[in-house]
C-alpha cells in the first residue's frame, strides 16, 4: 500500500506538489493523471526516495519514505519516464546485475528466466540493450521494475514507444501482476487508464483536483452536455442565443463549426434542427461529446493529454 498525507514540494518559491493526500490499496492500480508540470514526476520521485519532501509524509509498504528510505526502496520497481540502461551490458546479464543489487544471491538464474518469459525479452536476452528497439528497451526496464517481487510497483509512462500488440501485452502483464501488487501507473493514454486502472488520481497545479474509482470519476463530466455542431453557412452567434433558450456558452470552432453547452438535462438538438430549418440552414454535423476521461481531465485541468 501507498498512503500519501499533506505531501508538499517547494522549489524555491514554487510549490510543485501542493498539501496532497491520497492511498493506492494493494491489489489495486492506480492511474495517476495531470498536465505537464502538474507534479506529478515530483510526487512518485518523492515516493521513491529519489528527492525528499518539503512536508509531508509518504509511506510505501508501511514504511516511511523521510525515515526510512531504504526499507521502503527495497519495496519497490520503479521504471522512470526516461528509462536508463546500460547498453552495452546484454539482457540477460544487465538483469543479473540489478538482481545482485537487490541481493537475490538463491534462484537468481530461476528469477531472471521468469521475468524475461513475464516481459516477453526471451528472443532478446542475449542481445546487447544498445541493439534493442525502444520498445524492447522499455521491456528491459519493465523486467528490472520486476526482478526482486517487490509489493509496489510505480511506472512511469510503462508503453511509451510500444507498437498496438506490445501495448496489449503490457497491459496485460501489468493487470496481472497487480493482483498482490500495489501499483502507480502515470500515463498520458486515456485508453490506457480505462482498459487497466481500478481508481484514477488527477493532479493539477500541484493539486488533486479528482480522486475515484474509474467508473465514479467519469461522472464528473456529467455536469454539461457539449454539442459539436457543423453548419455549412456561417452562423451568427446571435441568432442562436435568441432563439434557443438554456445556451451556456458557445464556442466557435470555426467559422461554421461550433461547441454549444447547456446543463446537462437540456437537450437542445431538437430546437437546433428547428430553428435551422426556419433559418434555411444546412445542418453538416451534430455530435453530442461522449462522457468519458478525456471529458473529464479537460474539465478538471482546463487542457488535454
Amino acid at each position: 500500500m501507498i498512503s500519501v498525507k499533506n505531501l508538499t514540494k517547494i522549489y524555491n518559491q514554487q510549490k510543485a506538489v501542493n498539501n496532497i493526500s491520497f492511498e493506492a490499496e494493494t491489489g489495486k492500480i492506480v492511474g495517476f493523471l495531470g498536465p505537464n508540470g502538474a507534479g506529478k514526476s515530483t510526487t512518485m520521485k518523492i515516493a521513491t526516495g529519489y528527492i525528499a519532501a518539503t512536508s509531508g509524509t509518504i509511506e510505501v509498504a508501511g514504511f516511511d519514505v523521510n525515515t526510512h528510505v531504504k526499507e521502503a526502496q527495497k519495496c519497490i520497481g520503479y521504471l522512470p519516464e526516461h528509462n536508463p540502461l546500460y547498453l552495452d551490458m546484454y539482457v540477460k546479464e544487465y538483469l543479473g546485475f540489478i538482481g545482485k543489487i537487490h541481493k537475490i544471491n538463491q534462484k537468481l538464474d530461476a528469477r531472471i528466466a521468469e521475468v524475461i518469459e513475464m516481459c516477453g525479452l526471451g528472443r532478446e536476452q542475449h542481445k546487447k540493450i544498445g541493439m534493442l528497439s525502444k520498445g524492447y528497451r522499455q521491456r528491459v526496464g519493465l523486467a528490472q521494475a520486476l526482478i526482486h517481487n517487490p509489493p509496489v510497483l510505480i511506472l512511469d509512462e510503462p508503453t511509451t514507444g510500444l507498437d498496438p500488440n506490445q501495448i496489449v501485452e503490457i497491459r496485460q502483464l501489468i493487470k496481472q501482476v497487480s493482483e498482490n501488487k500495489t501499483i502507480i501507473l502515470s500515463t498520458h493514454i486515456m485508453q490506457e487508464v480505462q482498459a487497466i486502472c481500478d481508481k484514477v488520481v488527477i493532479i493539477h497545479l500541484g493539486k488533486i483536483v479528482a480522486d475515484a474509482p474509474v467508473e465514479e470519476i467519469k461522472t464528473l463530466a456529467q455536469k454539461e452536455r457539449i454539442l459539436r455542431v457543423e453548419f455549412a453557412e456561417n452562423i451568427s452567434t446571435d441568432i442562436l442565443n435568441q432563439k434557443i433558450e438554456g445556451i451556456k456558452s458557445l464556442k466557435s470552432l470555426s467559422p461554421t463549426v461550433w461547441e454549444i453547452r447547456t446543463s446537462q438535462d437540456n437537450d437542445i438538438r431538437a430546437e437546433i434542427f428547428k430553428l435551422a430549418t426556419q433559418e434555411n440552414w444546412t445542418i453538416l454535423e451534430i455530435k453530442q461529446e461522449e462522457k468519458n476521461l478525456e471529458n473529464v481531465f479537460r474539465e478538471l485541468t482546463g487542457t488535454t493529454l
